[in-house]
């Protein structure tokens, strides 16, 4: 059973990395996240079905279809970022959760905060972007 974070806890950098209480308040605010982008994706499938398709001026028909197509690849990238959620939720359950995946170092609170779905330290993170560029540009 995991520590429950107080209502207004903050993860600091002087307490044991990773502790109960930390990987509880992650595990909220990821799960906090997931729901947020669940319920803007079902706003999403109910607005579309709601919309009138048989527009009869061709050209509010191509704006609908346009705006429809915008919604959604935005949409698509919510359900990438829910499968980094559920795979952070899955680090925290395995308890690898905060630590590098390249180098087993802790990533730090201050980069979960910014990122939760954070991977990696930042120097790994450039590393691994320098050589994706680099793969890239010799293609």
């Amino acid at each position: 059973m995991t520590a429950k974070p107080a209502k207004n806890y903050q993860p600091t950098e002087s307490e044991k990395y990773m502790n109960d209480k930390q990987l509880e308040y992650f595990r909220n605010k990821l799960v906090t996240w997931r729901d947020e982008l669940l319920a803007e994706s079902q706003e999403t499938i109910n607005n579309l079905k709601e919309e009138n398709w048989r527009e009869p001026d061709l050209s509010d028909r191509a704006s609908l279809e346009t705006e429809a197509g915008v919604e959604l690849r935005t949409r698509n990238r919510y359900l990438k970022l829910i499968g980094k959620i559920d795979a952070a939720l899955k680090r925290i359950e395995d308890g690898t959760y905060g630590y590098c995946e390249e180098t087993g170092e802790p990533i730090g609170i201050k980069r979960l905060e910014a990122r939760p779905i954070a991977t990696m330290t930042i120097e790994a993170q450039e590393r691994h972007e320098r050589m994706e560029k680099q793969y890239i540009d010799e293609e």
